[in-house]
């Protein structure tokens, strides 16, 4: 069982490795039915075969909403709010894909509108069974001091 990890438990420069999720039919289906976006780059076969890749990719989006999902030790910080996220597109990202990220934390510092809590900026490299960069950014969390106090 994990314990809570406050704003002062940070490291800068700490990595942190998620889980794996095998990316299916089956979510680029739903995700494309969810959010409206049937692109044939997505949907088509046929279409698809004729792209850059040769054969249909998964959603950008889908690949990046599921990576937050990745279960790794930043689940276990006292997060009060996900506050910014920034992609880019590396690679493709097709059906049976498996996907995990690293990240690291780049900066800490304290809130300047409320010192109770801090604000984490954490690089993210998602990447594939092959080790392959798929999508690179940052997420950026606020997270509680511990007590609620500055220390």
């Amino acid at each position: 069982m994990s314990s809570t990890l406050y704003f002062e438990d940070l490291a800068a420069d700490q990595s942190v490795t998620s889980s794996r999720i095998t990316l299916t039919e089956t979510h680029i289906v739903l995700f494309a039915g969810l959010t409206g976006d049937f692109n044939p780059l997505h949907m088509d076969e046929q279409t698809a075969r004729q792209n850059l890749f040769g054969r249909r990719i998964a959603h950008g989006m889908l690949a990046h909403s599921m990576s937050t999902g990745l279960r790794s030790s930043i689940d276990d910080w006292a997060i009060l709010a996900f506050m910014e996220t920034r992609r880019r597109f590396a690679g493709p990202v097709f059906a049976g894909d498996t996907l995990y990220y690293v990240a690291q934390v780049q900066e800490l510092r304290r809130s300047q509108s409320n010192p109770s809590r801090g604000i984490a900026r954490v690089s993210m490299r998602l990447l594939n069974q092959n080790e392959e960069l798929v999508q690179e950014g940052e997420d950026v969390f606020a997270v509680a001091c511990r007590g609620g106090q500055p220390s």
